[in-house]
């Protein structure tokens, strides 16, 4: 019986400390506001929509949460998004390719324009903010010299259930954002490289000295997010029917505010990516609920980014707390 109360105890202790129950209480609580304020958030149609909207922003969070872990981030990944969602649109409208080879196509070039930028980050040994900023203007330039600020239209009809269809009740964008979340959970938490990841975020020198490759790692998180940034582009083709270099506008912010929402640090080494998910559903509701309460649709710019805000405040109160802490047990 004791042992019985002692693991209930261990449980209840655990589910205090952890920054997802939070998180994930803060999610139900917006869940139930919503609901009880407008009578249209739990219309079938408006949950389809906002599950098809997270999609989007869930996959970019959870690619960056992945960089965010090694204290990094990539700001180029609505640029890549839109460069390979164009790619894949000029190769089967103006070229006249295979539908799905060219998808599959521009899915690589998303792996190789992430593998470009964790190069340049290694082997230079520059910033990843600033090196993400320069390579976000070098794949928007090309974005615009591509199609000289037009959409392509005319996207073959045959791939439009990627992005307009759904499994059931379920969108399929957002099925393959859990997808990516399965995948993204399972490397990091059962995988060798998952623990590297967080061993570098921790310390880098550290890693090195424990022989972690760390620059190779670096550039497969890249490379992944690279891939996932081409992933979300081309799904986002198939549900506009069209290619246009203004996706992915604001994927990088909301990425890296759907992932501090959730819990991932920004010095890295700590976090959950199904936190990004959760982060991103409640940026998700936000912007959802402007919507429905009829306010102007531009201030949801300016409500994210005031998210993001917070976020970073908060994270950085917490850290801070911690070390006092720390201190105060140091000085007793």
């Amino acid at each position: 019986m004791n042992n019985e109360a002692k693991s209930g105890n261990a449980f209840v202790n655990a589910l205090r400390k952890s920054n997802m129950t939070a998180i994930g209480l803060v999610l139900v609580a917006m869940i139930v506001i919503a609901s009880v304020t407008s009578p249209y958030f739990l219309d079938i149609y408006n949950l389809q929509s906002l599950a098809r909207d997270l999609a989007f922003i869930g996959m970019i969070g959870v690619a960056q949460s992945l960089l965010l872990l090694i204290g990094e981030l990539d700001l180029s990944v609505g640029k890549i998004a839109s460069l390979c969602g164009i790619l894949s649109g000029i190769m089967m409208v103006q070229w006249g390719w295979n539908s799905w080879l060219s998808l599959f196509i521009a899915l690589i070039c998303g792996l190789l324009f992430g593998a470009i930028n964790g190069l340049i980050i290694t082997r230079l040994r520059l910033n990843s903010m600033v090196a993400t900023i320069g390579m976000q203007g070098v794949y928007g330039g090309i974005n615009l010299v591509l199609t000289k600020g037009k959409a392509i239209t005319g996207i073959p009809e045959n791939i439009y259930f990627l992005g307009k269809g759904a499994l059931g009740p379920v969108p399929m964008p957002f099925i393959f954002c859990i997808i990516v979340l399965v995948l993204i959970l399972f490397l990091v938490k059962r995988t060798k490289t998952g623990r590297y990841i967080y061993a570098i975020g921790n310390s880098r020198e550290a890693a090195k000295i424990l022989g972690i490759r760390v620059d190779r790692i670096r550039v497969l998180i890249y490379s992944l997010v690279g891939f996932i940034s081409a992933l979300a582009g081309i799904l986002y083709v198939a549900r506009l029917g069209s290619s246009q270099s203004a996706i992915g506008e604001n994927w990088p912010m909301n990425s890296i505010a759907s992932s501090v929402i959730g819990g991932v640090s920004l010095n890295g080494g700590i976090g959950n990516p199904a936190g990004a998910l959760i982060g991103a559903a409640i940026i998700g509701i936000i912007q959802n609920m402007i919507v429905l309460y009829g306010v102007n649709v531009y201030w949801q710019s300016a409500v994210s980014g005031f998210v993001v805000v917070i976020a970073i405040s908060f994270s950085s109160i917490s850290e801070i707390v911690r070390e006092k802490r720390a201190r105060k047990i140091k000085v007793g």
